[in-house]
């Protein structure tokens, strides 16, 4: 996984985080479940990229 695809993912599921709470402290639920979303998008990307390094005999770690 490139070190671009890591730091975009984590921007993502910190974002993610954000809206999460933002929704919650303003009992607005699509906020929320927006950021809920979102990190579960990012968990996904980083599990993709990880399965790919593995495929490709762990070259990208």
């Amino acid at each position: 996984m490139s070190a671009i695809d890591k730091a975009r993912n984590k921007l993502q599921k910190l974002g993610g985080r954000a809206k999460e709470t933002m929704g919650r402290a303003r009992g607005n639920r699509r906020l929320e479940n927006r950021g809920v979303g979102e990190q579960f998008k990012s968990d996904l990307k980083d599990a993709g990229e990880k399965v790919k390094d593995a495929f490709r005999g762990g070259r990208g770690r």
